[in-house]
């Protein structure tokens, strides 16, 4: 490519460059083997090798505790939606879990783990068109409830929680699939953190668990056995054939990050490309804000236009000059800039740039 493209879609998201060029360098053959890595067992020295890795990087470059096993599952981050619920609601005899809901996929997640178990609902802002994170405390969860849920990042509205709510006795879960590893977490706050790959670890179709060892072996009879987490952490995820091109791209992207100088340099790389778009989108009467400012995402800014015709034209003006993938999802429309750690600087540089001079010729 002469001129760069940056691709601000949603996901599946960009990856890094330099991992699509290891990708394309190694796909034919991998590590002097004389086959692709997609062809070799999941089974053999030279996978265990690759997935053996990756645990190390997840730990290493991600902070994650030594009491957290480490799952590669399939299905993405939506069947975690079922696999939360049929894995931790035997904790307690109640079978309760308590949920926030503060966007599309909250949303499902709770509808989701209402198949298995008493699901509460104690804070929403959908009368607020989800512009908002609610309060969510220990205060509202219920002592017999066996986990409290949110969804960290909210790709769809642009909220995000700048740190997680402590919820003392009660595990926390923890849907993180749009800003894993994008900043530094602590944790030890959690009792289960999952993320799809598609936004910031990988291809998708696949989902990174951490779980906290004391979490597992409570799963419900009704359990899948490639739903179960004990399954997965007793076999090494292998249980089954493992997704292992997934795997090996997270390998790769891992790496990436660890050069980057890890979540403690990309946090602060992502803090300063979101406050460049912010900073455009404030100052320019021709764009509204779609999130409160204390709630925004540093992963995805959301924003309208005063017409469907403004925003059509601004959607293809932009992809004209290198700028991918801004239309924003079909429940909230609008513009959406995903951000995600592979996103440069320059593309959101470049981005806010357009931004005013559209606005200095349309608006």
């Amino acid at each position: 490519m002469t001129d760069p493209v940056y691709n601000f879609g949603a996901g599946p998201a960009m990856l890094p460059v330099p991992v699509m060029q290891q990708i394309q360098r190694e796909f034919l053959d991998f590590q002097g083997m004389g086959v692709s890595l997609i062809e070799i067992s999941h089974r053999s020295k030279e996978f265990d090798a690759v997935i053996d890795r990756c645990d190390e990087l997840v730990r290493e470059v991600g902070r994650v505790p030594s009491n957290y096993k480490i799952l590669y599952t399939h299905g993405g981050a939506q069947m975690q939606f079922a696999a939360v619920p049929l894995n931790l609601l035997g904790l307690k005899p109640a079978h309760k879990a308590v949920y926030t809901e503060t966007g599309n996929f909250s949303k499902l997640a709770n509808q989701e783990a209402k198949r298995y178990g008493n699901i509460v609902i104690a804070s929403s802002s959908k009368d607020t068109k989800y512009d908002r994170l609610p309060p969510f405390t220990r205060a509202m969860v219920d002592d017999d409830a066996s986990y409290a849920f949110i969804t960290s990042n909210n790709t769809i509205y642009g909220t995000q929680y700048a740190t997680y709510p402590d919820m003392g006795d009660i595990p926390l879960v923890v849907d993180s699939t749009s800003d894993i590893f994008s900043r530094p977490v602590d944790f030890s706050r959690t009792g289960v953190v999952f993320a799809g790959l598609q936004k910031n670890l990988g291809p998708s179709g696949m989902a990174m668990v951490l779980v906290r060892e004391d979490l597992l072996g409570h799963a419900l009879e009704r359990t899948p056995s490639l739903l179960d987490y004990k399954v997965y952490a007793d076999s090494h995820s292998m249980t089954n054939t493992i997704n292992t091109f997934a795997v090996y791209v997270m390998k790769l992207v891992l790496e990436w990050l660890k050069e980057q100088g890890g979540v403690e340099a990309i946090g602060k790389r992502n803090e300063e490309k979101a406050r460049t778009l912010y900073q455009a989108l404030d100052e320019i009467d021709l764009y509204q804000a779609v999130v409160q400012p204390e709630f925004r995402s540093r992963m995805n800014v959301t924003f309208t236009l005063p017409t469907d015709e403004l925003t059509d034209m601004f959607v293809k003006e932009a992809q004209k000059q290198g700028l991918y993938a801004l239309k924003g999802h079909r429940v909230l429309g609008g513009i959406r800039a995903s951000i995600y750690n592979a996103m440069p600087l320059a593309g959101c540089q470049k981005l806010a740039e357009f931004m005013r001079e559209f606005a200095r010729t349309k608006g």
